[in-house]
């Protein structure tokens, strides 16, 4: 069974930086594409960044330069390193998995930047 755990969410200042983490068992995350999306209430899903099985990776123009999406195919966990966040990155953010046409999910962590 595919689990995704997402950690690493909270409250922060305009400016600050979190660490977020997922940490995955029942699959081989460096055979996977794996991704962060995040979710505000009302709008859809959107991909923030992902990085591919052979290390190429792809962020969303709203986050490049400030975000970095890394991954230890040893401990099976990504990461999601956020900086200079902003009060339009609040959102629910997401751990996704995709191997062919199969997605598997977390349940999401919670980001709120106050201005």
């Amino acid at each position: 069974q595919v689990q995704l755990v997402e950690s690493g969410g909270g409250l922060v200042q305009t400016g600050g930086s979190l660490r977020l983490s997922c940490a995955a068992s029942g699959i081989t995350i460096s055979l996977r594409i794996m991704g962060w999306y995040r979710q505000t209430p009302g709008q859809q899903r959107e991909l923030v960044a992902a990085v591919a099985p052979g290390g190429t990776t792809y962020y969303a123009n709203s986050v490049k330069g400030r975000f970095t999406i890394s991954r230890d195919n040893a401990r099976n966990t990504v990461w999601l390193q956020m900086n200079s966040l902003k009060p339009e990155d609040t959102a629910v953010y997401y751990c996704n998995s995709k191997g062919g046409p199969v997605y598997d999910w977390g349940k999401g962590t919670l980001v709120t930047v106050s201005s």
